[in-house]
């Protein structure tokens, strides 16, 4: 199929894209690499009126480090946020994600921001800004809001965009001393979106636990971070039975919706299994095995 016709609009400068989505609200669709939203227009399951292609804004682009902050614009492609050495040395848990997403030629056109704009549940980088709690900076005629990602997604392919702004940039916190970053996915082939994906950030000192998240993509209509159930978990050494408690925490907490396809209970089970992984290698990593 192809997509129903529609007005394209290349703006030069941020103020006139902005200006495009003031006048042209819902009926109007931002497009920087394409990946997601031209295959929904071919099968017409978008058909925008106005498409607002927002390539030449070089400004959005770019990862910076802003004290302790990494800061990364919304037009920045995947394949950039994998291979920035400030990510990967002050936010790996970025860097090792992007590096996942789908295969090479994705990787070269996607972007952060339109990965997140598009919100699917099974994405990397929704999963990353909801495990390390980031800030998503939107703009609009009427200036800047900053949100968490925790009020950012609201449902599957849904957020809190208004149809007038655009998301501008994303600032994800540093890693701090002690901290360990894990990125697990399970699909079926290589380069699929994951049945279901994992991010864990562990922090110790002194052979105990201070900081334990775990966040679960894929599972859920939006990413979740599970840190409630884990609270009683901090402080503790990373033994074998801690590992344990961790697993069945995990397996507890998540309600995923029953499907023909992909039974709840499997994705359960796998994220149990990713999570419990993730946290062995991290332990190895720190000569933390656990006996």
């Amino acid at each position: 199929m192809k997509p129903a016709s529609f007005e394209y609009h290349r703006p030069a400068s941020i103020e006139e894209a902005l200006k495009l989505l003031a006048e042209h609200g819902a009926e109007a669709k931002l497009i920087s690499g394409g990946q997601s939203l031209v295959p929904m227009m071919n099968m017409r399951l978008a058909s925008p009126s106005h498409l607002i292609d927002i390539n030449d804004l070089s400004e959005l682009a770019g990862v910076r480090k802003r004290g302790d902050l990494i800061e990364i614009g919304t037009l920045t492609r995947h394949q950039e946020v994998a291979s920035s050495s400030l990510a990967s040395e002050h936010c790996p848990l970025v860097s090792q994600a992007a590096s996942t997403i789908g295969h090479y030629a994705i990787r070269q056109r996607g972007t952060l921001g339109g990965s997140l704009a598009h919100a699917d549940p099974a994405a990397q980088m929704p999963l990353v800004a909801r495990t390390l709690d980031a800030r998503i900076t939107l703009a609009s005629h009427a200036g800047e809001r900053e949100l968490a990602s925790a009020d950012f997604f609201q449902a599957a392919m849904t957020t809190a965009v208004r149809p007038d702004e655009m998301i501008v940039r994303v600032s994800f916190p540093v890693q701090q001393a002690g901290e360990r970053f894990s990125f697990k996915l399970f699909s079926r082939r290589h380069g699929d979106y994951a049945i279901v994906s994992v991010a864990v950030v562990l922090g110790t000192q002194e052979g105990r636990v201070t900081k334990l998240h775990v966040g679960v993509g894929g599972a859920t209509p939006v990413p979740v971070r599970l840190d409630t159930v884990l609270e009683e978990l901090l402080g503790k050494t990373p033994d074998e039975p801690w590992l344990r408690s961790v697993g069945l925490a995990v397996y507890h907490a998540l309600t995923p919706e029953e499907s023909a396809r992909i039974p709840a209970i499997y994705r359960k089970e796998l994220t149990q299994s990713l999570v419990s992984q993730a946290l062995k290698e991290l332990l190895a990593e720190q000569e933390m095995e656990p006996v």
